[in-house]
């Protein structure tokens, strides 16, 4: 199956019955669809607006095992995220890439402390250890991150952990799919769970937001893996389902690279609350963060909130001698994790709430994933796979996903920004000397080119200006003016491919400039 939203549309009337049908595109949903397409399974995915829209592309941009899960000694769930880790890195070396970081010691209780952890953490990777902590002195911490705070200094422990892209990595999963014969499908909008007599799940109904045209399906299993929205989709099967999550919101800030120094990250295990802030390098910025604020709601567009960008910028004032301010921020972006809340537990603090993903089926066989994390994607769609199995008497299939190659895969030499694309890059560039104008750099400050705009429409289901600029390039989340700036040509392009007119272009223009402004301080 092509990765092409039309052919996915098309397919809908060539299959009678699905094996697996999954909602949520998110990286849980189609982790889930990657494992079950590869499985053999007739599978298909909707997802309401576009892949990796809310939590998975607004990650902390890590690829862990948890250092603060060993602290509080979840030792299964980090043993459990440090071996997905590791499979990571041996199926999407595109994506994910060894990251030092680097933790600042003020006493020799901490050196003594973090190091002690960490050798640990090190020890339970194994076979897919990635790193070898060791012990810094004053001056080589400074030699490696130059702008940390000096004074009282004693030290600190570097050690090893991974970094991707969220968003990219989650539209290869689905593009991996895709390659197994699953159709999937954005901007799908599923608005009702169909039964037979006995009141077991057997189709759903979803409204294609393009054209406003419902279509049902029948599927022998459904599942829903829509994050956040786990509980919306549950009530449509049970209107009195009581919820299963509790979202907490995690915000990050974007600054320039020079508030960090090099190539190595900062950790800071302990703020002035008990919560961990990093200061990562990521495509060339840095990305401070995350806050972990418990909310009652949720929604597709999460605000930061202004303690939670106050807290960011107190803790790196504490911890770098030229701190960023507020008019230092390029971009400011807030996420909702899916939290797996104790049904009989209403207290206001996180750290209360599993990290650990929970899996349940109910009575009329509707398959639930909800909670877990970015590294263990993997390993929560094989779970979910069986379970789905056994509750819909599917014929039984081995998981291949431990050893599957992810699109994109390339063990290559790209620099900047093309690494991600793996081995999509020689295609872009193909597509790129074609014409002149696709060789046009998009923006100054970035190495984006036309070309990339159409690539992002034809091969990766790039629908609206949105899309490119957030998701299949990023800039949004780097640096919301200078998305801004590149927004008129983007839609000019999309619409070119799409076949669109002026007036697209502009409400397109128009609507991207109204997002923009969740992510600029003023």
């Amino acid at each position: 199956m092509k990765f092409d939203r039309n052919e996915g549309i098309n397919s809908l009337y060539q299959t009678q019955q699905w094996d697996i049908a999954i909602i949520g595109g998110g990286a849980t949903g189609l982790g889930i669809a990657a494992d079950a397409a590869s499985r053999g399974y007739k599978t298909i995915l909707l997802e309401k607006y576009d892949f990796a829209k809310a939590t998975s592309s607004r990650s902390t941009k890590l690829v862990h095992g948890g250092v603060r899960y060993l602290a509080n000694g979840d030792v299964k769930l980090v043993y459990s995220a440090l071996h997905e880790r590791g499979l990571i890195f041996r199926n999407a070396p595109h994506v994910a890439r060894i990251q030092s970081f680097i933790i600042p010691c003020y006493s020799w209780f901490s050196k003594l402390k973090y190091l002690i952890g960490l050798k640990l953490y090190d020890w339970m990777a194994g076979s897919l250890r990635i790193g070898k902590s060791v012990y810094l002195n004053k001056n080589e911490v400074i030699s490696k991150l130059p702008t940390v705070k000096a004074s009282a200094l004693q030290g600190g422990i570097q050690y090893f952990d991974g970094q991707f892209d969220d968003a990219r990595l989650a539209l290869n999963l689905g593009q991996t799919a895709a390659e197994y014969g699953a159709t999937i499908i954005n901007y799908a909008d599923v608005t009702h769970i169909d039964k037979n007599e006995a009141g077991k799940v057997n189709g759903l109904t979803f409204v294609d937001q393009e054209t406003g045209q419902s279509h049902t399906i029948q599927a022998k299993s459904i599942i829903n893996a829509t994050g956040i929205f786990v509980d919306d989709i549950l009530k449509l099967e049970e209107p009195k389902h009581k919820n299963l999550v509790r979202p907490s919101q995690g915000t990050h800030i974007v600054v320039d690279k020079k508030f960090l120094g090099k190539s190595d990250a900062l950790m800071i295990p302990e703020t002035s609350d008990g919560r961990v802030l990093f200061g990562v390098p990521w495509h060339g910025h840095v990305l401070l963060g995350t806050t972990d604020t418990p909310l009652d709601q949720h929604q597709i567009e999460p605000r930061p909130l202004e303690e939670e960008i106050k807290f960011i910028l107190d803790t790196a004032y504490n911890y770098m001698e030229h701190a960023p301010t507020r008019s230092d921020i390029l971009s400011v972006f807030a996420g909702l994790r899916p939290l797996a809340a104790p049904q009989d537990d209403d207290v206001n603090s996180t750290k209360e709430i599993s990290r650990d993903h929970k899996l349940i089926s109910n009575a009329s066989g509707l398959v639930t994933i909800t909670g877990g994390k970015w590294t263990t994607y993997r390993k929560m769609a094989e779970e979910t796979i069986n379970l789905a199995i056994k509750v819909a008497a599917l014929d039984p299939k081995a998981c291949m996903t431990k050893t599957l190659k992810i699109h994109g895969y390339a063990k290559n030499e790209e620099r900047g920004h093309w690494k991600f694309y793996g081995s999509d890059a020689a295609g872009i560039r193909a597509l790129a000397v074609t014409s002149p104008e696709l060789a046009t750099v998009l923006h100054p400050k970035f190495e984006h080119i036309a070309a990339e705009v159409i690539w992002a429409v034809r091969h990766e289901m790039a629908r609206n200006v949105e899309d490119v600029l957030a998701r299949r390039m990023r800039i949004l989340f780097l640096d919301a003016k200078a998305s801004l700036e590149m927004a008129p040509q983007v839609a000019k392009l999309m619409a070119q491919t799409l076949g669109k007119d002026e007036l697209w272009i502009n409400e397109q223009t128009e609507s991207y400039r109204e997002l923009v402004k969740n992510y600029i301080i003023n």
